[in-house]
Order: structure tokens, then C-alpha cells, then sequence
């Protein structure tokens, strides 16, 4: 007798043979018991997993004797013909050979004929998806209202291209991968039952070749039996079909998550001279870091996971290195380079391109998380509240002489005194002494006489703060009343500025300057006033009296021009934040723009 291959020889010849497809097995085995038969079926699943013989299957326990029945005898005449293929009854055609109109209409009439010895006459029409959209046609009338002693089994791997008044004519099942650990147990019994000695690290590496297929497997475990005897160990699967070692991708894994490149490349190096299918190696990492990311979103659960127990073990070592967020983004770019990389001329070279990308993804920022990181720089934008080592406070821009005596018929007005100088803001030879406290905001003030020399002063206490400086410039003072100094801001950084935090620095640093405890209120400006424009007086202020002497005129100081150092403004913490989210350097400091057009 000549040699039947593994695959043939171990094909199941009952219900309770076949592995993994218990969901198929059992409605079948039911409808059969509960005379609930229909005329049409179709079997959809990738190659290997059992759509044939489950269509086999069904038309013995359909045509054996004293059948329909699922459960029968081995030894039974009718059983043994379907087995060896020389039932009259049951005939088994190649769509992709007999796809025409008339292999179709030959069938159809030969349909019309009752069976020969069995109780159906059974057509299983292998790879239906080949038939052409005519050959389809001709048989739906047949395929909708059979003869009762007519039944159909189709099978195919591409069900997208049965049309769907086919499909609607059936019903359907739909076949899985086999699981991994299914298949390995299989193996084991096939080569105990050959004589052959396998480890189970070379099993696992079978199963992961088979990509869920059994009859694949059994192809390997024959092919593997040929090449080494009754021995076989882990080596010798790798080295024949090109795969690398579990532990070897464990270890590559373990370079691209702890972000080392030069590992990673030398690793890669190592496997390509050794010949292994890169292609598949690219399947087999990606398939890892999909068990890791599925371990760290169901905490554990292993039920979700076909891997073995090293497999877990590193799993759980590794899910402590990374989160779940930089992982999808290692999984994007192998997802992405997987879909590319056949139709690279070097796939060494894109491959090697791929896990660079990889660890450049996993220390990577996502764009929702600098959006955070900026929002959150936009809610502190005022100064840090760490201490900051300054000169001396500078003398106010505006000293605040003392009202003069009341007049007869009602006081004067309180009068703001000019600067003796036109010197910059921050002039040191306005410092008072340090012993002395600095002068109140009388309670009558209620113009805004000089606002803007007030304002600028203010500015100026930011010295050791040029980003914070540099915001603050854009703001054109709009008059002080009471105790409320308005400051216009155009809508952007109104926005930015417009917090308790930076409102309440202000407040401290006018007090400082010796402006007493004044309330600073920030205002949007839909347009941007022009420097030299007018700061709005009050709405209503107090009528004056004429007094006796002409008070000297108010001249706005002229600020000096904005300096900003570049050691001071790279010190600054906001601007070191910003420096570190976006991987940045500094290169230049500017002055911005509103400030030169304030000045």
C-alpha cells in the first residue's frame, strides 16, 4: 500500500473529531437529531481548518444506514464509500474547474434523478467562490426549490465573492483559526501515535507556522518527520522553515521597549545571516506586541491570549515597562511597515527602518498629551511661585505728592507730581532707601492721569521673567479709577492672562512699587489701539475746582527699549516646560513685536 501523507491519514471521520469547530459540530449534530434539514450549506474559513471534511462528515451521518443520524459505524458499506470517495450518491465538484454554465446546467439535470442507494443525493462543491456569476444563476432556481432528496455543501475561502442571492439560499458557518494550544495537542497525539519524539518548544513553533491551519501542521509535523528522524527539537523547525527562536524574539521585544537601537539592529543582523523570514519575523513581533497590549487592557486575562507559559511570563515582565498609550503607537508603525513591507526591494533595510521607527514611537509625546501639557502652561502663565533672588524693588515712576491744602470753598483735587527726569522706567536713582515704606494710593485718586508710566513700571518688575515680561507688553493701559487700574489686552493673550493667578501677581507688584492695594482687571480688545493713543479717562470724574496755580503737565516716561538676555529668558521655567514637550532648542530671543510698536 503506498504511503498516505499525516495530513490524509489523521483527516476526522466524525463530528467529535474535528478540532476547534465545536460550534459547527454541535448544530449540525442538533438539526440532524431534530430532523431540522436544510437543502443548502455553506462552510467559510481559511485554509486547513476542516471545511471539506466537515462537509464529508455531514453526508455520512445524512446517507449511513438507518440515517440521518449523528453518530455511526466506522465499518458501515455506505459510510466507507463516501470515505473513499466511490458513492454514486455523493458527488464532490471542483468549482474552480467545473465553473461554467454548462458544468451547472448538467448538474441541475442529473439533480432531477432520485439517488442510487442512499437516502440523499449530495453535491459538495468545493471552492463555490470560483463558479462565474452566470454559472451562479443557473443554479438558483435549483439551489431555492431542490428536489427533497437534494442537498448542497459548499465550501470556499473567499465567501465576499458568493453572490448574495447564493448566500441568502444557505446557511451559513463560518470557520475559525484553530487556537494555537489546540493544535499543539493534536500534534502531540499524531506523534505519539507515529513514534516520534518532539519537544514542545518545537510543537509551539509549528503551531505558530500553521497560522491556525491544522492541515498545515500536519504538513510540517511530516515534512519535519522526513528531515530528522523520530527526534525532533525546536532547532530543527526553526532552521527549516526560516522562523526565529521564541526566546530570540522575546529578546528584540525587550531592546525596542527599553529604547535601545544599537541592540535591536544587532539582533535583526544576527537573524537575517542566519536566514530567517524576515517577513514573518515582522508577523511574529507584531502578534507580541498585540499580546502584550491585550494583557495590559484586560489585566491578565488569560483567556484572551494564545501564548504559552514563557510567553506569559515575559509578558508580564514586559507590560511593567511601558503603558498602553506609547504600546498602540509601537503597534501602528509595525501594523503599518507589516502592509508595506512586501513591497519593499530590501526588506532587510525596512525592516531595520521599522524598529527605529518603533522605538522613536515609544518615547514619543501624542499630540493630546502636549495639547494637555500646553493647556495646563496656559492655566499657570503667571510668574512661578518659587523665590526668585532680585535687586532691590525700584523707585516708583509716579511718586504721589500729599493733596495741598483744602481751599475755602472745597478741596483740590489730588495732583500727580512729573518725573524730574525723562529716564527709563526702572531708573536706579528713583530707588528710595530700603528703610523707608513706600508711599499709599491716596483714596481720591480717580483719574488716569499717568496710567501708562504706572503700567510700565510694572512691567519693568519682571525683569527676571522676560517671557511673563514679554506677555505683559502686549497690555495698553486704560485708566485707573478708584482702585481698579484697567488693562487692555488684545483677544489672544487676554485669553492667556486672563487668570486669578496673574491678576493677583499684579496686584502684589503694585503694592510693591508702592501703589497701594489696587485691583488690576484685565479687558479684551477687539482691536489692537495704536501706541501713541490716549488711555481712557473715567466715565464720570469729580469736577474740579480752578486752582490757583497751573499744575506742570503730565509727560509720559519714555520706556527704554525692551532688553531680553538669552541666559535669563532659557532660565525661565515656562520656557523650559515648553522646551522639554516639544524636544526643542533655543536658538535666538527676540523682542516681540508689541512691545516695539508699545515703546
Amino acid at each position: 500500500m503506498s504511503y498516505q501523507v499525516i495530513a490524509r491519514k489523521y483527516r476526522p471521520q466524525r463530528f467529535e473529531d474535528v478540532v476547534g469547530q465545536e460550534h459547527v459540530t454541535t448544530t449540525l449534530a442538533n438539526a440532524i437529531r431534530s430532523g431540522r434539514i436544510a437543502h443548502a450549506y455553506l462552510f467559510c474559513g481559511p485554509r486547513g481548518t476542516g471545511k471539506t471534511t466537515l462537509a464529508r462528515i455531514f453526508a455520512k451521518a445524512l446517507n449511513c444506514t438507518g440515517g440521518p443520524r449523528p453518530e455511526f459505524a466506522d465499518d458501515d458499506p455506505r459510510v466507507q464509500e463516501i470515505t473513499e470517495g466511490r458513492s454514486l450518491d455523493v458527488l464532490e465538484i471542483d468549482g474552480a474547474s467545473n465553473n461554467g454554465v454548462e458544468q451547472v446546467r448538467e448538474l441541475r439535470d442529473t439533480a432531477r434523478f432520485a439517488p442510487a442507494s442512499s437516502k440523499f443525493k449530495l453535491y459538495i462543491i468545493d471552492e463555490v467562490h470560483m463558479l462565474s456569476t452566470a454559472a451562479f444563476n443557473a443554479l438558483l432556481k435549483t439551489l431555492e426549490e431542490p428536489p427533497a432528496h437534494v442537498k448542497f455543501l459548499f465550501a470556499t475561502t473567499d465567501p465576499e465573492k458568493v453572490l448574495p442571492t447564493i448566500l441568502s439560499r444557505c446557511q451559513r458557518f463560518d470557520l475559525r483559526r484553530i487556537p494555537a494550544k489546540l493544535i499543539v495537542e493534536h500534534l502531540g497525539r499524531i506523534a505519539t501515535q507515529e513514534g516520534v519524539q518532539i519537544d514542545e518548544p518545537a510543537l509551539h513553533a509549528i503551531a505558530r507556522g500553521a497560522d491556525g491551519g491544522m492541515r498545515d501542521a500536519q504538513s510540517t509535523l511530516d515534512q519535519l518527520i522526513s528531515f530528522c528522524g523520530p527526534t525532533i527539537v525546536e532547532s530543527d523547525v526553526l532552521s527549516m522553515f526560516g522562523l526565529a527562536a521564541r526566546a530570540q524574539l522575546l529578546e528584540l521585544a525587550q531592546a525596542i521597549l527599553a529604547g535601545e537601537a544599537g541592540p535591536a539592529l544587532g539582533l535583526l543582523d544576527q537573524l537575517a545571516r542566519s536566514g530567517k523570514d524576515l517577513g514573518r519575523l515582522l508577523g511574529d513581533l507584531l502578534n507580541h506586541f498585540r499580546n502584550l497590549l491585550i494583557f495590559q487592557v484586560s489585566r491578565g486575562d488569560r483567556s484572551l491570549l494564545e501564548v504559552s507559559e514563557a510567553e506569559m511570563a515575559a509578558l508580564v515582565a514586559q507590560s511593567a515597562q511601558i503603558d498602553s498609550e506609547p504600546l498602540i503607537r509601537v503597534l501602528e508603525v509595525l501594523s503599518h511597515a507589516e502592509g508595506r513591507q512586501r513591497d519593499s526591494a530590501s526588506k532587510r533595510i525596512f525592516l531595520e527602518v521599522a524598529l527605529l521607527k518603533a522605538i522613536q514611537a515609544r518615547e514619543a509625546s501624542s499630540l493630546d498629551t502636549v495639547l494637555k501639557q500646553l493647556r495646563a502652561l496656559r492655566e499657570n502663565a503667571g510668574p512661578t511661585p518659587a523665590p526668585v533672588v532680585r535687586p532691590a524693588p525700584p523707585a516708583p515712576v509716579v511718586p504721589l505728592a500729599p493733596p495741598p491744602a483744602p481751599a475755602a470753598v472745597a478741596p483740590p483735587p489730588p495732583v500727580i507730581e512729573p518725573p524730574k527726569a525723562p529716564a527709563p522706567a526702572l531708573a536706579p536713582a528713583l530707588a528710595p532707601a530700603p528703610t523707608s515704606p513706600p508711599p499709599a494710593l491716596p483714596p481720591a485718586l480717580s483719574g488716569g492721569e499717568n496710567v501708562d508710566g504706572i503700567w510700565r513700571a510694572l512691567i519693568g518688575t519682571f525683569a527676571g521673567e522676560p517671557m511673563f515680561k514679554a506677555q505683559l507688553s502686549a497690555g495698553h493701559p486704560q485708566s485707573l479709577v478708584g482702585r481698579t487700574l484697567s488693562v487692555g489686552f488684545p483677544e489672544d493673550d487676554f485669553e492667556l492672562l486672563n487668570t486669578p493667578r496673574t491678576t493677583a501677581v499684579l496686584a502684589a507688584k503694585l503694592s510693591e512699587l508702592g501703589v497701594g492695594d489696587v485691583v488690576v482687571k484685565l479687558i479684551a480688545l477687539k482691536t489692537t489701539p495704536p501706541a501713541a493713543a490716549e488711555f481712557t479717562r473715567s466715565a464720570t470724574p469729580p469736577p474740579r475746582p480752578t486752582p490757583t496755580a497751573k499744575p506742570p503737565e503730565t509727560k509720559p516716561v519714555k520706556p527704554a527699549p525692551m532688553q531680553l538676555n538669552k541666559e535669563e529668558f532659557a532660565n525661565d521655567p515656562a520656557i523650559k516646560a515648553a522646551l522639554e514637550v516639544f524636544k526643542a532648542t533655543l536658538i535666538e530671543v527676540r523682542a516681540p513685536a508689541v512691545a516695539e510698536a508699545a515703546a
